[in-house]
């Protein structure tokens, strides 16, 4: 069973960056693939990018591209989201999961790490 957690949240001034990390325990099947979703404020949690974890092909939601990279370590067992030039409409609780199809969930969360964009 893999497990997930998140980290590297935090507040953070509209414009500037941050890093999110999900260390994976437990190694992803090849087929898998894992996707960084968020909740913002009175929101549905939503998807924001994948990768698949074996050949590495990355998928993004419209309002993130050309700002946000999800890349991932094998060798480190972790996943990541540069996330760039941030808007407060990037608040959320961001949250990390495995599945098997870029923009559609698996059961497996982690417990989610909060990004605060202000303006």
């Amino acid at each position: 069973q893999v497990q997930l957690a998140e980290s590297g949240g935090g507040l953070v001034e509209a414009g500037g960056s941050l890093t999110l990390s999900c260390a994976v325990s437990g190694r992803p099947y090849s087929s898998h693939v894992m996707g960084w979703f968020r909740q913002g404020p009175g929101l549905e949690r939503e998807y924001v990018a994948a990768i698949r974890w074996s050949r590495g092909s990355t998928f993004y939601t419209n309002s993130v591209k050309d700002r946000f990279t999800v890349s991932r370590d094998k060798d480190k067992n972790t996943m990541y989201l540069q996330m760039n030039n941030l808007k407060p409409e990037d608040t959320a609780v961001y949250y990390c999961n495995v599945g098997i199809s870029p923009g559609t969930p698996g059961a497996v969360w982690g417990q989610g790490t909060q990004v605060t964009v202000s303006s």
